[in-house]
């Protein structure tokens, strides 16, 4: 028997395990797989926006168990750059991992892009605005501002966090709270095309929460959110998404603000055996599906250099964003690039979840039971409240 290939996976993240995952389906007998990541559990992160309102949480499961059950060997490392001529990763304690073929998919890193406003990022913000929501709902706050800076990557979950808090502030008897978005997008949701930005804003509107856009938040202080060009919002608190950051490895090309470019099959510029997916590349879309996409286009690629019968393709991208409302789930589809763009309160794609990757989508709901499809019952019950809703908001009507 030939010997099998060695693809080291950098990462511990949606890139990485559908990268993991792809390559067992092409190539099980002649590709072996290490994924190296830094931390022991692989973090599942859709569900951070519903913390705050006690609708869901973070959850975490065994990277090793997760890898081994991808066909895949796991070592817990930080690494910390790359040696191409001599095919080894380094790590912080000094080690060096030798590689045939090597896949990079570390993820970005979220910095502050609003200052003075709540940088929503993590557990520890979740629980903030949690504290946040508790004086909406005792009446120390009265106006609460959600913002989208620019070169927020991926701006969906902003939406999802003032959709959340006006449904959970309705539920507690705190409706007179002004709830308002502002964005630097020309139209709520761009990017997901014209026909899905046209339904977001109408359900915003539908649910009273105020909508600015084409303003570029640059900071909150003293109750005033300001933004570009000179304009000023007065709130009790600003919650605002993170800017990205690449990773900066050493020995691997990145641009200005350390991402890495790669070509369409994700191979990285200049090197021969190295491809990059997911958040740490310069494509400018940082989402889980766009991530899993990249991975399968790197994954094709690298068979294909290890002697299996495949044509790789290039990745095309098709975006694919499930938005928390409180009620109705919305399914949003478009392909960036075309005019194709869709929206439905009924699934888009199967299973429904979150995150979409042709292996990772179906190995998380096999393995994990990860799928935000909504019970039935649940989905007749938030349709009846938006009908009722929906006398002093026509457009909410056609929606539903």
């Amino acid at each position: 028997m030939p010997e099998r290939t060695n693809v080291v996976i950098v990462g511990g993240g949606v890139a990485a395990l559908e990268g993991a995952l792809a390559l067992r389906a092409l190539a099980p007998e002649a590709i072996h797989v290490e994924v190296v990541a830094p931390d022991e559990d692989f973090t599942y992160r859709p569900m951070l926006v519903a913390e705050p309102f006690g609708h869901g949480s973070v959850r975490t499961f065994p990277l090793r168990r997760l890898a081994e059950a991808a066909g895949a060997s796991f070592r817990q490392a930080i690494v910390t750059g790359v040696d191409a001529e001599e095919r080894l990763v380094r790590t912080a304690s000094s080690d060096t991992i030798s590689y045939d073929e090597l896949l990079l998919a570390p993820g970005a890193v979220p910095v502050t892009a609003v200052p003075g406003a709540l940088c929503f990022r993590g557990p520890h913000e979740a629980e903030a605005l949690e504290r946040v929501m508790d004086g909406a709902a005792t009446g120390e706050i009265d106006r609460i501002v959600f913002a989208v800076p620019a070169g927020a990557a991926w701006a969906l979950p902003l939406y999802e966090l003032a959709l959340l808090a006006r449904a959970w502030l309705v539920d507690e008897g705190s409706s007179g709270v002004d709830v308002t978005v502002v964005t630097a997008e020309d139209a709520p949701l761009a990017l997901f095309g014209s026909a899905a930005s046209d339904a977001v804003a109408q359900l915003l509107a539908a649910r009273g929460i105020g909508l600015v856009t084409s303003a570029t938040p640059l900071g909150f202080g003293e109750g005033v959110l300001t933004t570009a060009p000179n304009g000023e919002l007065e709130a009790d608190v600003a919650v605002a998404l993170p800017r990205l950051e690449g990773p900066r490895l050493a020995g691997v090309p990145h641009d200005s603000q350390g991402f890495i470019p790669t070509d369409d099959h994700g191979q990285i510029a200049g090197e021969v055996d190295a491809w990059a997916a997911g958040d740490a590349t310069t494509f400018p879309l940082k989402q889980g599906g766009i991530a899993a996409q990249q991975a399968d286009a790197a994954a094709e690629s690298i068979a294909a250099r290890a002697g299996v019968a495949i044509d790789p393709q290039p990745f095309r991208p098709v975006l694919r964003g499930l938005l928390l409302t409180g009620m109705v789930p919305r399914f949003l589809r478009s392909e960036p690039g075309t005019p194709a763009s869709m929206v439905d309160t009924e699934p888009l794609w199967w299973p429904p979840a979150k995150i979409v990757g042709r292996h990772l989508a179906p190995f998380l709901a096999k393995h994990l039971g990860l799928s935000e499809v909504v019970p039935e019952a649940t989905r007749k019950k938030a349709i009846t409240v938006e009908v009722e809703l929906a006398p002093w908001h026509s457009a909410e009507w056609s929606e539903v």
